[in-house]
């Protein structure tokens, strides 16, 4: 099996490359960054307009008719350029939610015990009874807890986001589009940023990061398009895992090919570090990952 992308799907990850490049460049994530907590409404019914959230949906329904690996690939555009808001939640709500498919209705969604832009959202799927504001590390992604500011005792909750595989999935597609961004960045500031008179990316441990982060992004992208194409559960959940790791392991490496500029307010590295650390909770986490492989395994 092929899992070579089309023609078609080359011109809409490029044609939403471009959609977010235009109305979400890095002035608007700066200013995103100062405004914590505010989603930009424009850029939500621009994206429902060029039928960002109304991917999947039947033409019949109003949708554009395109299936998971489409979605998939608007996803990593979307992990790669640190698009704020609940893009998933009001995804999968597109079908059910009046509005959600062209960006005029934001929709939240109960992921576990969190609940991501809570108070941004118009809708929310899911029991929110209890919920308390909560620090989140990424300032682009306000957090509230279900049941107060601590883990509920016993069973962890589970809520639309932690069950379906589809989100599962759609995570680990932003998680690549992060792992390729920081690669993207690692390599460039090797190739500019000198040090004793050369480029920094002529020193073999510098090289050696970058090849490092380059290898987990592509592993990544390989089983996340190979996940969208076959649905399977267990692919996802490997593919989910791939893509965590590249994404988190990558921004820490980037971090490290930028030596201290990188932890300052004027780099974004630490931003996709951040948001990383918070997508990786998402969904179950790791652990719900690691369980559904090991009893596929051992079965």
């Amino acid at each position: 099996m092929r899992f070579q992308l089309t023609d078609d799907q080359r011109a809409l990850q490029a044609g939403v490359r471009e959609l977010l490049g235009r109305c979400f460049g890095r002035e608007a994530l700066r200013a995103a960054v100062a405004a914590p907590g505010r989603l930009d409404r424009a850029l939500w019914r621009a994206l429902g307009g060029a039928g960002f959230f109304a991917l999947r949906l039947p033409e019949a329904a109003g949708g554009v008719g395109l299936g998971l690996p489409e979605a998939v690939l608007a996803f990593e555009e979307a992990g790669r350029a640190l698009v704020p808001g609940p893009l998933i939640a009001t995804h999968l709500a597109a079908a059910a939610v009046p509005g959600a498919a062209t960006g005029e209705t934001v929709v939240a969604a109960v992921d576990g015990e969190l609940v991501e832009w809570l108070a941004a959202a118009d809708r929310v799927l899911g029991d929110t009874a209890g919920v308390a504001p909560v620090r989140s590390i990424d300032p682009l992604t306000p957090l509230h807890r279900i049941n107060g500011t601590a883990p509920a005792a016993g069973p962890v909750r589970t809520g639309p986001m932690s069950t379906d595989p589809v989100a599962v999935l759609l995570t680990a597609a932003e998680q690549l589009g992060t792992a390729a961004r920081v690669c993207e960045l690692a390599v460039q500031h090797a190739r500019t940023r000198e040090q004793f008179g050369r480029p920094i990316g002529a020193f073999q441990a510098v090289q050696h990061l970058c090849a490092d982060l380059l290898v987990r992004s592509e592993i990544a992208r390989v089983a996340v398009y190979a996940a969208a194409v076959t649905a399977d559960p267990a692919d996802i959940a490997a593919a989910r895992l791939l893509a965590d790791e590249a994404a988190v392991r990558g921004a820490r490496d980037c971090l490290q090919v930028h030596g201290g500029m990188g932890f300052t307010w004027e780099a974004d590295v630490h931003l996709h570090l951040k948001r990383a650390w918070v997508r990786a909770e998402r969904g179950g986490g790791s652990t719900q990952s690691e369980e559904l492989l090991a009893v596929r395994l051992a079965g």
